[in-house]
């Protein structure tokens, strides 16, 4: 059988990970990230007459915000990572 070579997360999942690694145990903690933002022309050919503005858009950062409510985007920690007794 083959080996994976990638693995998708619900953003539930991702932010289920990040709790448990900065072992955080209460509240509501939702994912978030830090953009950039750069600009360049850029075309879809060679010619130089294919140029548009385009926005670029990195991810630098991805990570946890505590939040008040659960969504699509958060995880109540005490559940996700109770406290080991």
């Amino acid at each position: 059988m083959a080996e994976p070579t990638q693995f998708m997360l619900t953003h539930k999942e991702l932010v289920t990970v990040l709790v448990k690694e900065a072992d955080v145990h209460s509240g509501i903690w939702q994912l978030s990230f830090n953009l950039g933002f750069g600009a360049a022309n850029m075309g879809s050919g060679p010619e130089k007459d294919d140029l548009n503005p385009t926005a670029i858009i990195p991810i630098l950062g991805v990570g946890i915000q505590r939040v008040d409510e659960i969504t699509n985007l958060s995880v109540d920690a005490a559940q996700v990572n109770p406290v080991q007794r």
